[in-house]
């Protein structure tokens, strides 16, 4: 009997020292906001003519974020590299799949875990456009399917899913129709949301608010600037909010190497 009762007892010390752990990641009373982070963006984004319907959807993006000295571009933070495939539905919907390659660098300026780690992703994206008076509107709804790691040793991969919804609308300031030589300003939101075994209560990933100002240089050469403010859910507690202030800054490029009796009327489908 003293056996039995010794028994019960170890299991009770182990079952309390495991509560006692774990509610150390309890859900705190009220939602928790972190102090917001300053990072910088500069991206560039391809579309590349490749035949009547397909195009190559080609990215890279370099994100820097804050120091304790230096704000926004304090260190590098990512190193974006996203491709694809797309092909053209209509004049005012498309389509694409491909993959990512994304680099994450340790910002931890006190860790002594990896500084580099890889970051892989296939991503497929469903865009539809419409014209709303002088401006443009845009749906885009992108699905993305990761495997992210740690920066600790040997840590292995977690797999999650994306779901992403944007609504982006761009508006001509300096003439009646986005052409060449016009300015146009856009403001935009997007909804991250995500899931997994390892998401549990922190399914909101990021929600991001945009207002960019663009320049249409030529009809294959976009530029724009913007400031985006983001906040999500810690994914290790769903009731911390990280939020952050990003200047963003953009290129956007389309070259047509066919030849011209080839070529569909030129339409803007994406940025």
């Amino acid at each position: 009997m003293r056996n039995y009762r010794n028994s019960f007892l170890l299991v009770l010390l182990v079952v309390g020292m495991f509560n006692l752990g774990h509610a150390q990641e309890v859900l705190p009373e009220t939602s928790q906001y972190k102090e917001p982070k300053t990072k910088f963006w500069v991206n560039t984004y391809g579309n590349i003519r490749i035949g009547k319907h397909f195009f190559w959807d080609a990215q890279t993006h370099f994100r820097f974020e804050e120091t304790k000295n230096t704000p926004f571009m304090g260190q590098i933070g990512q190193i974006y590299n996203r491709h694809a495939i797309g092909y053209i539905i209509s004049k005012k919907t498309n389509v694409s799949l491909g993959g990512v390659v994304r680099i994450n660098f340790n910002t931890d300026e006190e860790s002594e875990d990896r500084n580099v780690v890889p970051e892989w992703r296939i991503w497929h994206q469903y865009q539809f456009a419409m014209p709303f008076y002088s401006a443009m509107l845009y749906h885009r709804i992108r699905i993305e399917h990761r495997w992210t790691q740690g920066f600790e040793e040997n840590s292995e991969y977690i797999f999650r899913n994306r779901w992403r919804y944007m609504f982006r609308a761009k508006i001509p300031l300096n003439d009646n129709k986005l052409q060449p030589k016009t300015f146009y300003v856009s403001p935009e939101a997007e909804l991250i949301m995500q899931s997994g075994k390892e998401v549990v209560d922190s399914p909101m990933e990021d929600l991001r608010l945009t207002t960019t100002i663009g320049y249409i240089a030529t009809p294959r050469l976009t530029f724009a600037a913007g400031v985006m403010y983001s906040q999500g859910q810690e994914r290790y507690n769903g009731g911390y909010y990280k939020q952050n202030w990003t200047v963003r800054l953009h290129m956007y490029f389309s070259p047509d190497f066919r030849r011209v009796k080839n070529k569909l009327p030129d339409v803007h489908l994406n940025d």
